[in-house]
């Protein structure tokens, strides 16, 4: 195999401490031996949920030579909360050690620049490759049978068990409900996501009447369905459809439908593949790939779904059987306008205006309440700035701040009631007087709710259970508090920056160029005028880039996809791979800063 760069591993470094080994406490040391794979991960971001479940299989397939550790680096901060992380590695079931870097003391040690960011260790303890974004299993992979047959030729590797241990299992009902929907028969039904399943409660939101799914993670329909990490809820209007209600199973990349009467489950929408660059953005439903829908509502004739693993809004049409992209352009970020155009940030909570026109969007990675017209279809901003700036603050919309907020619930007098999942609140908005305030705090995790009687019902996700308040007639008052993400700005001076996305196609594949450039590099601003020149799309991955000398500091946003084909002219029909990711550089602007901006991709800068 090809020689690499002998770079040793920087030590793991986290205030949090380990999970998932028993309490013990580890050092690289302990990896000695092993090929080592850290994930440097998030648990708000989709994109590191897709990672977590690309790695499935490797981890299974080498589990007496590899050790995945997932290195926990946070953006907001309830992520830096230790049970926060706790409660997300039992939730997305991560069987392997966790280091928890609250301060990401190993994040700036590897020199991280994103999330999710993948770094392979040889069993001698050397870097031999870094990942950045989605799409790099199959890379991985082969990297991995290579170290293999190296290391077991030098005698340096060791097989054997690693050294995850699995905490407790926790018992109850409900485990990380998503959302919920209040039935015609007073019931609820529930998303009971980390079972995998539907779960049906009496109106007490308690006694369990029944629950649709075994239990197991699949996809399958019928009279013994199987769902995975279930999430949002529609019901349909009587009679639109011979089901009665529309899921979003997120990691199954689908929407299913489930009729009531006796609760078969059917497919509607999605392949169970994951959506990625170059696929279908509209077709018959179930040929069109999707990624991640994480809640649905019946808006102007159609489904819409909260496409949180491409920023983007889609829609199902029942009737016609087909699904399309209804909003966003797969950017991720803030931008309103016309419905085509619109940036969107891994929205996940969808609700609809008592009379029809407004479509609200909890826009989840920028803190943002935003809604679409259902005359002009454009996109508008009601509370929220951008992807780095949250917090918990109360009064005129164009200040106030939310953290990753995941639901939204349309009240009686037309306010909107936000889930403020990582500020453990309910907000609400008022659309007359422009105004925020809080609802109710001390709750955890909410992630959505439903209007019962002049009460409203929330989905404490974290807490395992439902929880009926009484709607205050006054706010609660809380003490403001306003924050921007802990990682470091890059320093760059103002003039000519180059950037250069750093991709090595896999051992065995190559390029894949038989229908033109198979690459695509994507760079805009945060504010528009930080780039003088260099905005827009091409297909090579270097650029020049000419920033501002009038802005000091901003957000560059570069979104870079490669394609790789296996590399062998026997094969007629070789199989091929997207790389892609999506990075927002912070940027500060100073006179000594630096001229070139490298971002990897894939292999070793």
């Amino acid at each position: 195999m090809a020689s690499r760069a002998r770079v040793r591993a920087p030590e793991l470094v986290g205030a949090g401490g380990w999970l998932n080994t028993g309490g013990k406490e580890l050092t690289l040391a302990d990896f000695r031996g092993k090929i080592t794979i850290l994930d440097f991960w998030t648990f708000c971001c989709i994109n590191c949920l897709h990672v977590l479940d690309e790695l499935r299989e490797l981890e299974e397939k080498h589990r007496d030579t590899v050790v995945i550790v997932g290195v926990h680096s946070p953006k907001f901060v309830h992520e830096a909360d230790h049970r926060a992380v706790v409660d997300a590695v039992e939730r997305y079931e991560v069987h392997h050690p966790v280091l928890d870097d609250p301060a990401l003391a190993t994040w700036k040690q590897y020199a991280v620049r994103a999330w999710p960011t993948l770094v392979v260790i040889d069993p001698e303890g050397y870097v031999v490759a870094q990942h950045a974004g989605e799409g790099h299993a199959h890379a991985i992979a082969r990297l991995v049978e290579e170290l293999e047959a190296e290391h077991a030729a030098k005698g340096t590797l060791r097989r054997g068990d690693g050294p995850y241990v699995a905490p407790e299992p926790t018992a109850g009902d409900l485990r990380f409900p998503g959302k919920a929907v209040r039935l015609p028969n007073g019931r609820f039904l529930v998303a009971d996501s980390g079972h995998h399943s539907l779960v049906e409660l009496e109106a007490d939101g308690e006694t369990v009447v029944r629950r649709i799914g075994d239990g197991v993670r699949g996809l399958v329909d019928g009279d013994s369905p199987r769902f995975s990490e279930p999430q949002g809820l529609a019901l349909l209007p009587e009679g639109t459809a011979d089901y009665d209600v529309v899921v979003a199973d997120t990691v199954n990349h689908a929407l299913r439908g489930v009729r009531l009467a006796d609760g078969t489950v059917t497919t509607l929408a999605g392949t169970g593949r994951q959506w990625w660059q170059g696929s279908a953005t509209e077709g018959p439903a179930r040929e069109v790939d999707l990624s991640s829908p994480w809640d649905v509502a019946w808006f102007d004739g159609r489904v819409w779904i909260a496409m949180a693993g491409v920023h983007q809004l889609w829609a199902y049409d029942p009737a016609a059987g087909t699904v399309g992209v209804a909003a966003g352009t797969t950017n991720e970020g803030l931008v309103d306008g016309p419905a085509a155009e619109a940036w969107f940030a891994q929205p996940s909570g969808l609700a609809v205006s008592a009379d029809g026109e407004r479509l609200w969007v909890a826009d989840s990675e920028t803190s943002a309440l935003r809604w679409v017209s259902r005359e002009t279809k454009a996109v508008h901003s009601a509370v929220g700035t951008g992807l780095f700036d949250f917090g918990h603050r109360d009064g005129a919309a164009g200040q106030a701040l939310l953290q990753h907020p995941l639901g939204v619930t349309v009240l009686p007098d037309g306010s909107v009631a936000v889930s403020d999942t990582y500020n453990h609140a309910l907000r609400r908005y008022d659309p007359v007087s422009d105004e925020v305030s809080t609802l109710a705090t001390d709750l955890r995790e909410p992630s959505g709710a439903v209007l019962v009687d002049g009460d409203i019902v929330v989905v404490e996700s974290a807490r395992h259970r439902l929880t009926r308040l009484r709607l205050p007639e006054e706010a609660v008052r809380v003490d403001a508090v306003a924050h921007r993400t802990q990682r470091a700005a890059t320093e760059v001076a103002a003039g000519a920056l180059r950037l250069d996305v750093v991709f090595r196609a896999p051992t065995g594949q190559k390029l894949d160029e038989r229908y033109g450039p198979s690459t695509r590099l994507l760079v805009s601003a945060t504010p528009p005028e930080l780039l003088v020149s260099g905005a827009g799309a091409d297909s090579a991955l270097s650029r020049e880039l000419v920033l501002s000398d009038t802005v000091t500091e901003g957000v560059l946003h570069v979104s870079a996809m490669a394609a790789s084909c296996d590399d062998d002219p026997a094969v007629e029909y070789p199989a091929c791979h997207v790389h892609q990711q999506d990075w927002g550089v912070p940027v500060r602007l100073t006179a000594d800063g630096a001229r070139r901006l490298p971002l990897v991709l894939a292999g070793l800068e």
